[in-house]
């Protein structure tokens, strides 16, 4: 079950019924929210590898994808620190969300497009969804509670052709329920990334995958940060968590971090051919420096804020 997790980290929900990213910039960026960085390379290294097997760009549906920051890093030759900063300038903190929006569709349309691949952002939060669309880093968005419903008529033909599903930290938030109503959809069985927080049990996803002819395989030879733990609280729920599961939270949860691990899910004759430890190379993320430490989160008004690191 998932709910244990979940009642264990911290909520954010607040940052993502914003007009605009400023408030999850700025509290996620003082965790130092790493995993768009780091899962960046791996999903275009396997979008790479499925334009070599089917000859053609994957169309791909970003899960749980906020205000599209996955979709933007993988598009641009940006980061999220590199965006985090620019909204923490002072002029920028005065803007009104639609001026806002008007200078990030010139910011993102002024990088040059490094990948060709066609995104859907899906998330729950409909201002989100709806900032990522007018700021044009997707090419369309879906808000809606896959977990609740299933795809209405309209839903279901935005995702009959997606070829590849990421999601960043979205387990546990989703079930096999979401990815039971998303293959449902597809008119063929996608490839399926998924950065999992080690408190989460994925069988069930890679169970209900299997039933299309996926196998998943788990990446043995890394773990990803996702970000800093928010308080000392949360950190001990979440070791907690853990260590109930007898998972070792040794030099990862320990000092301050949470983690994810990587699967990703293929037809069987694919995966079978070229096996994860082939097809990805972890090139990001070895030699960051995290040294355990906290990030004091506080309001200002009636936002969270949080300082900008050196």
């Amino acid at each position: 079950m998932t709910s244990a997790g979940n009642d264990a980290k911290a909520s954010f929900d607040e940052l993502y019924a914003q007009a605009d990213p400023r408030n999850y910039f700025s509290v996620l960026g003082s965790l130092d929210y790493a995993i768009p960085d780091l899962a960046k390379p791996i999903i275009r290294q396997v979008a790479a590898a499925f334009r070599a097997v089917h000859g053609r760009n994957a169309t791909i549906l970003d899960l749980g994808s906020s205000y599209g920051v996955n979709a933007a890093l993988f598009r641009y030759p940006i980061s999220v620190d590199m965006i985090r900063r620019r909204y923490a300038r002072r002029e920028m903190m005065d803007l009104t969300s639609e001026e806002v929006r008007t200078l990030d569709r010139a910011f993102f349309a002024s990088w040059p497009r490094v990948q060709p691949e066609r995104i859907i952002a899906a998330d729950v939060s409909p201002s989100a969804i709806d900032y990522a669309q007018s700021v044009g880093i997707i090419d369309d968005g879906i808000a809606y509670d896959f977990e609740a419903e299933h795809p209405t008529p309209l839903v279901a033909e935005k995702l009959s052709d997606v070829d590849l599903i990421i999601s960043t930290g979205t387990v546990g938030y989703v079930t096999e329920k979401t990815f039971d109503a998303l293959l449902q959809t597809t008119t063929r069985a996608p490839w399926v990334v998924s950065f999992v927080l080690r408190m989460f049990d994925y069988e069930p996803i890679a169970a209900r995958l299997e039933r299309d002819g996926l196998t998943t395989e788990k990446l043995r030879s890394a773990a990803f940060v996702q970000r800093r733990f928010y308080d000392e609280n949360e950190a001990k729920q979440v070791i907690g968590v853990l260590r109930s599961k007898g998972i070792d939270p040794a030099g990862l949860e320990s000092e301050g971090l949470l983690a994810a691990e990587l699967y990703v899910s293929r037809p069987k004759d694919q995966a079978a051919v070229l096996p994860l430890d082939w097809l990805v190379r972890v090139v990001s993320g070895r030699n960051l420096s995290f040294g355990a430490r906290l990030v004091h989160v506080g309001r200002e008004g009636e936002r969270l804020v949080a300082p900008l690191k050196p």
